[in-house]
């Protein structure tokens, strides 16, 4: 593993007036000195200073000692050591639940959460995994709707199994809608199969672009590929999957609480687990 002790040891004076930044694990950084651009996979102390691992798109990683010339979205920050929590006051899930301390998680119900891909999965197991793994539900991506009838018929729902699916782009007249109409008529649906939806073309939309420093999402053309067009309008990397993926790393870091996503999601989400939770009625 390469190492470099970041560009405060040789750069520009320090700079007293910049924020400080706790960092944070999956926090996106830029190294100003180098231009490295990697993740945050771990802090640990080394001869008693604080040091961060960055991790890139390509899986390379440098060390780093915490302090200035780092950038946070383009923007200059001086990196901090990670905020202890204190017993003080109750602490709180990304969710805004009370945070249940010392119970363990429970062991999986039947009853499952489906979502379209594993950027889905991800931006909720970041946000709700603390309440999801209490109260025992599994979220799964599904890699598309197209079946959704027929996944439904294999899972086979009941009073003790009921299935919650969450929806891209479920608008009224879209395709969409006419395959989430066809799955709520397969024998068991109605009663113990719940599908939601958000109005958004892809989950990335759902994050608040505030979270990222944004002031809206860049304009995508119809024609071109939605998380091709965000990155290429972001001036990140874009040209294939890899860079796709690390561009989704870098919008999930911005993600830290409920306030970070659309009402339009979270809404839904919180649809979802009350059905699946709720006691289950006569068979």
């Amino acid at each position: 593993m390469e190492h470099g002790w970041g560009a405060q040891d040789i750069s520009a004076p320090k700079r007293v007036d910049l924020p400080d930044v706790p960092v944070e694990k999956d926090m996106v950084l830029e190294d100003v000195q180098s231009g490295f651009v990697g993740a945050v996979v771990r802090v640990e102390k080394s001869g008693g200073l604080h040091v961060m691992v960055l991790e890139d798109r390509r899986g390379k990683q440098r060390t780093f000692r915490l302090g200035h010339g780092f950038l946070l979205d383009g923007q200059p920050v001086h990196v901090v050591a990670p905020i202890l929590r204190t017993a003080t006051t109750p602490s709180r899930t990304a969710s805004g639940s009370v945070r249940v301390e010392g119970v363990r998680a429970r062991t999986a119900r039947a009853s499952r959460i489906w979502v379209e891909g594993q950027h889905d999965a991800e931006l909720v197991e970041k946000v709700w995994g603390d309440d999801l793994r209490l109260e025992g539900i599994v979220v799964e991506p599904l890699h598309g709707i197209d079946d959704l009838a027929g996944a439904i018929r294999a899972f086979d729902p009941g009073p003790q199994r009921r299935l919650g699916v969450l929806v891209d782009h479920l608008l009224p007249g879209t395709k969409e809608a006419r395959i989430v109409r066809q799955a709520m008529t397969v024998p068991g649906a109605h009663h113990h199969v719940l599908i939601v939806g958000h109005p958004y073309v892809d989950v990335w939309q759902a994050v608040k672009p505030a979270a990222l420093g944004l002031g809206a999402w860049p304009v995508v053309p119809r024609h071109q590929d939605w998380k091709t067009g965000i990155l290429a309008g972001l001036g990140w990397p874009h040209q294939d999957k890899a860079a796709i993926a690390h561009g989704w790393k870098r919008i999930l870091a911005g993600v830290t609480t409920y306030a970070d996503l659309e009402p339009s999601l979270l809404g839904r989400v919180e649809e979802v687990i009350d059905f699946l939770t709720a006691p289950a009625g006569p068979r």
